[in-house]
């Protein structure tokens, strides 16, 4: 893990997606965090000792989505399907397909295995297998601007977590998308899928992976940034946001809480999420697990006690 001092900066962006502003102030306490997100090899040895089945190997409950067919409530996770050309980028079902089988030990569904990714972010967790891993582990999901503060490694108001170039001396420095998404990869940065973690050069806190590869869950439940009170500045209240509120009001009638997830991920491109840098922030449905999403977890350092006069 590495170390963060805390302090204060400037969250959020005025300058990009409207679910990033507005940019506003907020302070954090010191705390560990990961140098990395948590990695196939490492969720292994959490499930060999807890014997935990993740969401996406479990069947859906029939009575928590009435009238659903069926076969969508066998286990499964949505795994991204590249397309053959330019599709409709309104449509994001083009490139997403719930899959029978996918899960953790399989992230590129029935027939993938984790042979070669044991380096990789462990991917197809939902929130609460990322909360059970950080539970076993002695540890907590960052809140948003816990991870935002890390994200950032020291630069105020940089556009990166590595300064305000994309590239560097022509050097990728995240494993993103390059070319026309859904369809067209360049793999400049050399990877298709996930990338072993450290295969980037670190941010000025020597945290690995904060801008691309996966995105990664925190504790805080979606929503505006002008309404959130950031509890991360409280050991007291650990979650900013309202569960009630994380739910997609576009979406009346399905109601199913929201948690924000961070940094971008290997399918972010430019021509279609660019948010592969610290301030972007989307809202993930809990009941979801995904190939391009995973997370890393913090140790939070309580405050001293205040000497009796």
């Amino acid at each position: 893990m590495a170390w963060i001092p805390g302090g204060t900066f400037v969250m959020g962006s005025d300058n990009h997606y409207a679910e990033e502003a507005p940019a506003h102030k907020v302070t954090v306490q010191p705390f560990w965090i990961d140098s990395h997100p948590v990695t196939n090899a490492e969720f292994k040895r959490f499930v060999d000792a807890t014997g935990h089945v993740t969401l996406a190997e479990r069947p859906a409950r029939a009575e928590d989505y009435p009238g659903a067919d069926p076969e969508m409530l066998a286990p499964s996770s949505v795994v991204f399907q590249k397309t053959a050309g330019p599709v409709d980028m309104g449509n994001v079902h083009n490139w997403w397909l719930y899959t029978k089988g996918a899960d953790w030990r399989h992230p590129r569904g029935p027939g993938s295995s984790l042979q070669g990714l044991w380096k990789h972010p462990v991917v197809h967790v939902a929130c609460e297998d990322a909360e059970a891993y950080a539970a076993w582990a002695g540890k907590a999901l960052p809140t948003e601007a816990e991870w935002e503060f890390a994200a950032r490694g020291g630069l105020e108001g940089a556009e990166y977590c590595w300064g305000d170039e994309f590239k560097v001396r022509g050097r990728s420095m995240a494993n993103t998308w390059q070319g026309q998404f859904p369809w067209q990869n360049l793999l400049e940065d050399g990877y298709e899928w996930t990338s072993p973690v450290g295969a980037f050069a670190p941010n000025g806190y020597g945290l690995h992976d904060m801008a691309g590869n996966v995105w990664e869950l925190t504790s805080d439940w979606y929503q505006e940034h002008g309404r959130i009170t950031h509890a991360c500045c409280t050991l007291d209240n650990p979650r900013g946001g309202s569960l009630e509120d994380s739910m997609d009001p576009r979406t009346p009638h399905v109601r199913i809480p929201r948690r924000v997830m961070k940094g971008g991920s290997h399918l972010c491109a430019p021509n279609y999420c660019h948010r592969y840098r610290p301030a972007a922030r989307m809202g993930q449905p809990i009941d979801t697990s995904t190939s391009h999403m995973g997370f890393r977890c913090v140790v939070r350092v309580a405050p001293a006690p205040t000497p009796n006069p």
